[in-house]
């Protein structure tokens, strides 16, 4: 199971854009979607497992609550141009250019493209170079985590085992508009997941925020509490498993089975399971799991308030 998985908010078009991202790469598939019942006044929100090029992505459609920026991509490795272009033309449609296709100093062929669902693309031309992993992510630190891609990159590497810092890139005077820019590039993996990095050279008035948002597979109650208390930083983003660390990056922090807690079961369980995550911060294993059996639960700790059942 991949350890860290990214998570894509929509208002209502999840599934239309993981089928659009399906049809562009090989290894690439529908693994199920879910219905999951909200209580008034909330509308009901569809889940959708899928994966491009082998690497598991969720996407949720729960509202136009969050919207996707550029300050988190998918950095998509094309092995000839012919390949690039077809990813680049599928894209563009109806989408936005960051970047237009063409030869730049770092890249022979690089487009930076926003489709019309609001995800952002970064496609690189790697001919000749050696296969690596298909589709990293790759996180801008704009606004008032500009500057802070270091720190932030080695904060990570520090969390997650199996991590590394593959290479640090930093501006040279004059690259950046941005005074507080200082890395143009880093390569790190983090549980052997490969990402990127870079401080935004410009100055801009977005940064990140839950629309992109990464999950954590947890194997259990310690694994949901270390990474919890190393990664939540801000109270009030607390909610449902979310968090939101120091540098603004949003993470789930579930355990790996979450859909099975959160789906298997008669209506009746399942109702009470989402209205006991409704009420949490963190996850409690130990309480969903009395909840699922309609055993009565008092928890008013600081995970929240879970009464009644």
């Amino acid at each position: 199971m991949q350890k860290i998985v990214p998570h894509l908010w929509y208002d209502k078009e999840a599934k239309e854009a993981a089928l659009l991202y399906i049809s562009l790469f090989e290894q690439s598939k529908l693994v199920f979607t879910k219905t999951i019942k909200n209580p008034p006044p909330f509308s009901d929100s569809e889940i959708v497992s899928f994966e491009l090029a082998g690497q598991e992505f969720i996407a949720i459609s729960a509202g136009p609550y969050y919207k996707l920026n550029s300050t988190i991509s998918l950095m998509v490795a094309c092995y000839t141009s012919e390949e690039l272009d077809k990813i680049w033309e599928a894209l563009s449609e109806g989408g936005t250019e960051l970047m237009p296709l063409g030869e730049y100093p770092f890249c022979k062929r690089y487009a930076w493209v926003q489709d019309r669902f609001g995800l952002s693309w970064q496609l690189m031309l790697v001919e000749g170079e050696q296969k690596v992993q298909k589709i990293k992510t790759n996180l801008l630190f704009s606004d008032g985590v500009c500057g802070k891609a270091e720190e932030a990159i080695k904060y990570y590497a520090e969390v997650f085992i199996n991590s590394e810092i593959e290479m640090i890139s930093r501006y040279k005077e004059g690259e950046a508009v941005s005074s507080k820019a200082k890395v143009n590039y880093a390569a790190f993996k983090l549980d052997g997941f490969a990402f990127s990095g870079m401080d935004n050279g410009y100055d801009v008035d977005f940064t990140f925020n839950e629309a992109f948002s990464f999950i954590i597979n947890c194997k259990d109650q310690t694994e949901i509490d270390y990474f919890w208390e190393k990664l939540s930083a801000v109270p009030e983003a607390e909610n449902c498993g979310w968090c939101k660390d120091k540098f603004g990056v949003s993470w789930q922090v579930l355990p790996s089975n979450w859909d099975e807690i959160l789906f298997d079961g008669s209506e009746d369980q399942v109702r009470r399971v989402n209205e006991a995550v409704l009420n949490m911060k963190k996850f409690d294993l130990e309480v969903l799991r009395k909840v699922k059996l309609g055993i009565k639960v008092t928890n008013d700790c600081k995970n929240g308030k879970i009464d009644g059942y």
